[in-house]
């Protein structure tokens, strides 16, 4: 890709074997660009790395508060779960409270990504919900913004006002004009923008204040990692590792996305070729030079130097 830069090397004896390029971009609480690799003007889709820039229309709005969102729900409405009972349950009573059901969902339905729960569901051929589907706590989020608005059932297409709400969140917080839009594995659009937009958002997050809407949104994700993931994935584990100090959220295709509170910085990363693995590796390296992470750390040695 374009302007990227050599970041994971994979060494079998003494030859290299495979390498990761990729883009970084890191700011602080100003937008302002405290260090880059790569083209810091890269233009990416952010995918679920920015659910937390989706979710403020939630909090701005008053949607939240008005249906009493609690904390977990806030952390839910970010995340990109495994659809273990912790998260299905909690979707489940979401919906319920908002008087609506799995049906009026638009996210569609997949296996969970639990293994365990997973292969139970096959030995029992009982086929997955919405509610199992990552995104689900996502749309749940959608869903009570749109009852909000008043809007039509139909909350994913570009022009309904949920995703106009979204798009101004994202080109407000990133700074950047959005050249467009993809459709994300859950049926909702994913708008465009630059590597250093999501960094400057990040940083935004990073020194918000703790009752601001993307305050709330940042201290939900830290204080229950295992809803903004689960057992055995990367943000969870990290976020863990780190005393809930920091929120980190990942996406699909390799990126993955950083908020440092007592850092005052946010950091944007994106892997060239895909790669979730270096994508993991590069964040965790990234959180132990900003004094995030301690370097011996169990996490930080699994997902830096794992075999």
């Amino acid at each position: 890709m374009s302007g990227s830069v050599p970041f994971i090397e994979f060494w079998r004896g003494d030859m290299l074997e495979s390498q990761h390029r990729g883009f970084a971009v890191v700011c602080d609480r100003s937008g302002n660009v405290v260090e880059a690799w790569g083209d810091a003007e890269k233009m990416i889709f952010p995918r679920s790395s920015c659910k937390m820039i989706q979710a403020l229309p939630l909090v701005e709005s008053g949607a939240a508060d008005a249906n009493g969102l609690t904390t977990e729900q806030l952390a839910l409405a970010c995340a990109s779960h495994t659809g273990s009972a912790i998260h299905t349950e909690r979707v489940g009573a979401w919906l319920t409270q908002l008087g609506l059901s799995d049906n009026d969902l638009r996210c569609g339905s997949h296996e969970p990504y639990d293994s365990g729960l997973r292969d139970q569901m096959m030995c029992r051929s009982e086929a997955p919900c919405q509610a199992h589907n990552n995104c689900s706590g996502k749309h749940s989020g959608f869903l009570t913004l749109n009852k909000w608005l008043g809007g039509g059932s139909e909350y994913v297409e570009i022009d309904h006002p949920v995703q106009q709400a979204c798009l101004e969140a994202t080109e407000r917080m990133t700074g950047v004009t959005s050249p467009g839009y993809g459709i994300d594995g859950c049926s909702a659009p994913n708008f465009a923008t630059t590597i250093t937009g999501l960094a400057r958002a990040l940083g935004l997050f990073a020194g918000a204040s703790d009752m601001s809407a993307a305050g709330r949104l940042r201290d939900a994700m830290r204080t229950h990692p295992e809803l903004v993931a689960g057992e055995g994935r990367a943000c969870t584990e990290l976020m863990r590792a780190m005393d809930h100090k920091v929120a980190i959220k990942t996406g699909a295709e390799a990126v993955f996305a950083a908020i440092l509170p007592e850092q005052q910085l946010g950091i944007a990363v994106k892997i060239s070729d895909g790669g979730v693995r270096a994508a993991q590796s590069v964040m965790a390296a990234l959180l132990v030079k900003y004094g995030a992470l301690d370097a011996a750390h169990p996490a930080a040695v699994k997902y830096m130097t794992g075999p």
